[in-house]
């Protein structure tokens, strides 16, 4: 084992955090506004990728207004599913949520497949990353795919404008009002509804970002998000729920960890994440950057 070795796997390791980031990102924001888990979130990261093929198929465009418009058409259809339906939820169980969302992931999913079949002649297809990313790049140390590299620095500067959004800008302190106390917030005049729906929105656009970024590494099919977004899970507790520093930081470290146990030993590689899940939550069950229940 050499140290080129180990430095591509460390490499390969933020690709594969720039997705547990993203979607943990995503994650997050819902869960620490809106105390929602979305078990959609992984079916609606495949619904970005498919959708960055379905306009390539169908209207030919290629990957730069893809990147564009697939989140944009996730973030609406995940608006239009918190208004539609989330919404009716809001003050019961939390498990209510849980299976709503895990009945839009199996509808999602075969949906998806239907689609695919029936249009595409397909059960899974490939998609081409642009031309201007193709190719290599000689780092010094390391050659490395340069898309790869395109995936971990854009999902770093979108990581990083989320966090100063919500937790720097007057934007981040309306939405944070309107989701802790909501009654103050509207005595104010502000539509706490759509401040909501908003938040939800942005959550889901970053997954759908996640799974176009995606489609050109993993290629796009039905069931790419569903055993992604158990790992990604694991990845928000480790950082502690709602955390939105805490899901980017532990999405990358995460990533790496996982590459650098793949190379020493592989048959750990699947398990690793949550090893390390079962070890954070026995010395702080609130996660590493996450808060105690009592004092959000």
């Amino acid at each position: 084992m050499t140290l080129q070795f180990l430095l591509i796997q460390v490499f390969n390791g933020l690709v594969n955090g720039a997705f547990y980031a993203l979607l943990s990102l995503g994650l997050a924001v819902i869960f620490g506004m809106l105390r929602i888990v979305n078990f959609a979130h992984g079916a609606l990261y495949m619904l970005g990728a498919f959708t960055a093929f379905a306009l390539g198929q169908v209207l030919g465009l290629g990957f730069w207004p893809s990147l564009v418009l697939a989140p944009l058409l996730v973030a609406l259809i995940g608006m239009v599913i918190e208004r539609g339906l989330l919404s009716r939820l809001y003050g019961l169980e939390p498990s209510y949520n849980l299976l709503l969302t895990f009945g839009l992931t199996l509808l999602t999913q075969d949906l998806v497949k239907q689609v695919m079949l029936s249009r595409f002649a397909v059960s899974s297809a490939p998609y081409t990353p642009p031309e201007l990313l193709s190719g290599v790049v000689n780092l010094g140390f390391v050659v490395f795919p340069k898309y790869r590299l395109f995936v971990i620095a854009l999902a770093l500067v979108v990581c990083l404008i989320t966090w100063f959004v919500i937790e720097k800008t007057r934007v981040g302190a309306i939405i944070r009002a309107s989701t802790e106390n909501p009654t103050v917030t509207r005595a104010f005049g502000i539509d706490v509804g759509k401040w909501v729906t908003g938040v939800f929105g942005v959550g889901v656009g970053l997954a759908g970002l996640a799974g176009v970024l995606a489609a050109p590494i993993y290629s796009v099919e039905p069931y790419m998000g569903a055993e992604l977004i158990i790992t990604t899970f694991a990845v928000v507790v480790i950082g502690g729920m709602g955390s939105i520093l805490g899901s980017v930081i532990t999405g990358f470290a995460v990533g790496v960890l996982a590459a650098i146990g793949a190379a020493f030993y592989p048959p750990i590689a699947n398990t690793l994440v949550f090893i390390l899940m079962a070890a954070v939550l026995l010395v702080r069950p609130s996660g590493l950057f996450g808060l105690p229940e009592g004092a959000r």
